[in-house]
């Protein structure tokens, strides 16, 4: 059987947030003044990832649910720090605009871009991971991605932490190097390290460091919450007392940590063009909005990808 060729796995909203804070508003506009920093940004991102990667497949997953009800009922504090006053998320007035234009440039160029109710990006991107054949690279910014790395099935993460030309290219012994867990074990150990940034207050008092050492020795969450149980489990007395504690909390956070591999999705079309789908559109997108030079980039990427492979 021919070897397939890579899956890139887009988080699309990982991207474009990042565009939209590194690029200046003044350095990217329409003609009449309107923002276009973080479609640039994002188009941009995406011409490098194509021509530094070379993928024969793509697909760009989007939030249609950014705090799923489910996630939210598991654990309150899960992003609430990040709701609006008159609800959804808190999104900068200058970005919400450009969210459709990067869609309508996507769908010009035929590049697939999905996402499912009831459901993150990230869950999204998890499915795919195990459903389409490999290799899978997976393109994110966000740590919890980690746990979808899986040597044996091919899905590297691309984390861009430190932005697309300096991407980290991730499989499990990067995940382990990094953190002091194997990537199948992220999640727990992300559960139990928390993360502000999701409103995870994790366990009082553990760190990065306790956390790994705690998941090296009892393997899981489930592992610690049972050596609890056993007064000759060796916990120091101050450990047991906190994690003790924090009974509740490790009951739920890793179930909403853990990326939902079972999304209900239709079947999709992976391909990734070398010419747009629809040149007349995207020629006019460009042109309204002011994104010449990132679209021509893009488009001689997905051509030079497939003339030079």
């Amino acid at each position: 059987m021919a070897q397939q060729t890579p899956i890139m796995l887009v988080d699309a909203p990982s991207l474009y947030f990042r565009a939209y804070f590194g690029i200046p508003e003044s350095a990217a506009r329409t003609a009449d003044g309107q923002p276009v920093n973080a479609v640039r940004g994002f188009l941009d991102m995406l011409a490098q990832l194509v021509r530094t990667r070379r993928p024969g497949r793509m697909v760009c997953a989007m939030d249609h649910d950014w705090r799923p009800d489910w996630r939210v009922a598991l654990l309150p504090s899960y992003k609430a720090h990040r709701v609006a006053p008159e609800g959804g998320e808190v999104v900068p007035d200058t970005l919400s605009p450009q969210v459709p234009m990067i869609l309508d440039v996507l769908d010009a160029l035929g590049v697939t871009v999905v996402g499912a109710a009831g459901y993150e990006a990230d869950d999204v991107l998890g499915t795919l991971s195990v459903t389409q054949p490999g290799p899978v690279e997976v393109v994110s910014g966000d740590r919890d991605l980690f746990q979808l790395v899986d040597d044996a099935r091919g899905v590297r993460l691309l984390y861009i932490g430190r932005g697309v030309a300096k991407l980290d290219d991730c499989d499990d012994t990067a995940v382990r190097s990094r953190y002091g867990v194997a990537a199948d074990r992220y999640a727990d150990f992300a559960a139990l390290r928390g993360d502000p940034s999701d409103g995870l207050p994790g366990v009082a008092g553990v760190g990065e460091k306790t956390a790994a050492r705690l998941i090296e020795r009892y393997g899981d969450i489930d592992g610690i919450l049972a050596a609890l149980d056993d007064p000759a489990s060796g916990f120091a007395p101050g450990l047991r007392t906190k994690l003790d504690a924090a009974r509740d909390y490790l009951a739920v956070a890793p179930k909403v940590v853990r990326v939902a591999l079972d999304v209900p999705l239709p079947p999709l079309p992976t391909e990734l063009p070398a010419a747009p789908a629809d040149p007349e559109r995207l020629v006019e997108l460009a042109e309204r909005w002011n994104l010449a030079g990132s679209t021509r980039r893009l488009v001689d990427a997905l051509a030079t990808r497939t003339t030079t492979a």
